[in-house]
């Protein structure tokens, strides 16, 4: 069975409508995902090892704007069973934290849950639909995901729509650098900004 199964059928779970439906408030951010996809495009993509025993954690944002009942528990179970076509996969659990939009990571109990068993060595993948779903602000995701793949045993973050896996090689020269992703830079204000350019000076 090759990898492209269990992307396919994670890939399809972002398309059902109504859920986790939180706005893109920052314009900006999606601007530099959009530009950092198409950098990704251009390189051989990696993804989390189907044959690699890994320890699954998923989490989960959920904003239940839908008349369907038990709509968070199908979507649950579709997780799940694409984690079962890899054998090697065990989940370890499903996190879940409720709201429109992430508020900053440390008020949201699940994830801090889900870090925790990170640090114990219960879980050394995170599968997530998007990157907003831990954090508005991409400095924050930045610092997670660079701290937990410098651990002993490094523990990645995969998010669906993105399609983007943390551990994948051509990020690992960032683990030494002050920010985590090559084209998405965060400036001393929040401001994200390319690599080369300038952060302005508000001073003058």
């Amino acid at each position: 069975m090759g990898s492209i199964d269990i992307y396919k059928q994670l890939s399809q779970i972002e398309s059902l409508s109504g859920f986790s439906g939180e706005p893109q408030h920052d314009n900006r951010l999606a601007e530099k995902i959009s530009e950092h996809r198409q950098w990704l495009r251009r390189l051989a993509r990696e993804r989390p090892d189907p044959e690699r025993k890994y320890k699954v954690g998923v989490y989960i944002r959920y904003f239940n704007q839908t008349k369907y009942e038990n709509y968070l528990d199908y979507h649950i179970k579709q997780f799940a069973d694409a984690i079962e076509m890899c054998p090697k996969w065990e989940l370890v659990g499903i996190y879940i934290d409720e709201g429109m939009t992430a508020p900053r990571m440390e008020k949201s109990p699940e994830w801090s849950r889900l870090l925790t068993d990170c640090m114990d060595g219960k879980v050394d993948l995170i599968i997530t639909q998007k990157i907003s779903n831990i954090s508005q602000r991409i400095f924050d995701v930045i610092l997670c995901a660079r701290m937990l793949a410098t651990q002993e045993h490094p523990i990645g973050m995969y998010f669906v729509s993105e399609d983007l896996f943390t551990l994948a090689s051509y990020y690992q020269e960032d683990l030494r650098d002050t920010c985590f992703f090559p084209e998405l830079r965060s400036t001393s204000s929040g401001e994200i900004r390319l690599p080369g350019e300038r952060e302005l000076d508000h001073d003058r």
